[in-house]
């Protein structure tokens, strides 16, 4: 099973912009105004259009399993805002999250 999460945005060009300029991800258009944006295997689907009479948020991170999560916090640090550093974690691993153009939290982890 796979888990493909719908998330609104305000400005689908920035979002475009954002996630394949300063994340390196890979960004195509989809069905009905919707953007994919695809990142190791992970990916995130965006619409400006307002299917839940809400504005854009999120109360959870959207984790991406990466195989060398220094190198790409070495290349993301600069690009973009960081919202926890890299580090080990507690409870096994090592990662860094961020925040994203439109406030959604993506960390990238390697086990």
């Amino acid at each position: 099973m796979s888990l493909l999460p719908l998330l609104r945005c305000l400005d689908l060009a920035q979002t475009r912009a954002f996630y394949r300029d300063a994340l390196g991800f890979t960004v195509a258009d989809s069905a009905d105004q919707t953007l994919t944006a695809t990142f190791q295997g992970g990916t995130l689907l965006f619409t400006e259009a307002d299917l839940w009479q809400r504005p854009p948020g999120c109360s959870g991170t959207f984790y991406f399993a990466v195989p060398h999560v220094a190198a790409t916090y070495a290349t993301l640090k600069d690009r973009v805002t960081i919202a926890w550093p890299l580090q080990p974690m507690s409870y096994g691993g090592t990662e860094f999250g961020i925040t994203d153009c439109n406030g959604y939290c993506l960390a990238f982890r390697q086990p």
